[in-house]
């Protein structure tokens, strides 16, 4: 955790076997999804069914202690937790081949202040990470671009984006598993992209909450 600013801001109660964690900002709620997996691993946590990372916020579903007392008593632990920074774990990092010649590559640049030809090295020399997964299966919500790289939503959604459209929108970066509506910019392409959800598979989805993820350029088909 960064020096000096609370890991958890408030613990509520969700429903009737849920406590809801809201934390200050992503980062925090990246690190303190982390330390539950980890508590939970030691068998440190009581029994619940599920934990589920946000934006800013960590949902911890299926109580097995439903009762009031319960409840209170868990929550106070949760906010006593000295939670340590994000760790870099050494597990290797998913590489996700991207053609950068996406639509919206001249605008993202353009708010980056850099060239056209100068995004893809950017965003391919970044690792970034799941940070929490949502809006459509296999969809994952990625961070590792600086801050003052915050890319704005476009002022008009799209009505249909591609599936494998690789796109940014404040601080984060995803790739469409599936054509949908959407308003982030693209700025490249997967080819596969049913990679990213395969009920088949086990698990389906290939990005998780915490994977590490490279995006490797590869050239533009004529």
């Amino acid at each position: 955790m960064p020096a000096g600013t609370p890991a958890v801001l408030r613990v509520l109660p969700a429903g009737p076997g849920a406590l809801l964690v809201e934390l200050s900002s992503g980062e925090h709620a990246e690190a303190f999804h982390a330390e539950l997996l980890r508590r939970r691993a030691r068998g440190e946590l009581p029994a619940l069914r599920e934990i589920v990372p946000g934006a800013r916020t960590v949902l911890l579903d299926g109580i097995a202690d439903r009762t009031p007392d319960g409840r209170a008593a868990l929550a106070r632990t949760l906010v006593s937790w000295d939670v340590p920074p994000l760790r870099r774990d050494v597990v290797d990092a998913v590489e996700i081949p991207v053609a950068y010649d996406g639509p919206d590559l001249a605008d993202v640049a353009a708010a980056w202040g850099v060239t056209p030809a100068e995004v893809p090295g950017i965003h391919a020399g970044t690792e970034f990470r799941v940070a929490f997964c949502g809006f459509a299966p296999g969809f994952g919500y990625l961070t590792g671009l600086p801050a003052h790289l915050d890319t704005p939503r476009r002022a008009t959604p799209r009505t249909r984006v591609p599936a494998g459209a690789l796109a940014l929108a404040g601080p984060y970066t995803g790739v469409y598993p599936r054509a949908s509506p959407g308003g982030w910019q693209i700025i490249g392409r997967m080819s596969g992209p049913g990679e990213l959800w395969n009920p088949a598979r086990e698990p389906a989805a290939l990005l998780s909450p915490g994977t590490r993820v490279r995006f490797v350029a590869v050239e533009v088909e004529a």
